[in-house]
């Protein structure tokens, strides 16, 4: 038997000071709709649009040593994981500061 999923996503939801307060003033009907609303609106989709484009991960074409590869694709055989995520690991590493470059 299938378990059913929760359809209230916000009943665990835990808010800080500045989201309860406006929470609060919206149920008390304190807010005034803004006369520039569609920008807004269009302005905040726009903004969630590229967010979640930031995740999304992008091809690319890199040239590499035949033999650099060849070493690189036997340490991801040992790690059970594909070549190219074990690249895509690694530049992660890289651009979040946890691998330092050596030349």
């Amino acid at each position: 038997m299938k378990k059913r999923r929760n359809n209230k996503p916000f009943d665990n939801l835990i808010l800080d000071e500045e989201e309860k307060s406006l929470e609060e003033a919206f149920e008390r009907g304190n807010f005034e709709e803004s006369s520039n609303l569609e920008n807004t609106r269009k302005m905040l989709q726009e903004a969630a649009s590229r967010y979640l484009e930031l995740n999304n991960s992008k091809p690319i074409t890199l040239r590499i040593n035949q033999l650099d590869l060849i070493k690189i694709k036997a340490k991801a055989k040992v790690k059970n994981i594909p070549y190219q995520t074990l690249l895509g690991a690694l530049l992660h590493d890289f651009a979040e500061g946890e691998k330092k470059l050596s030349i």
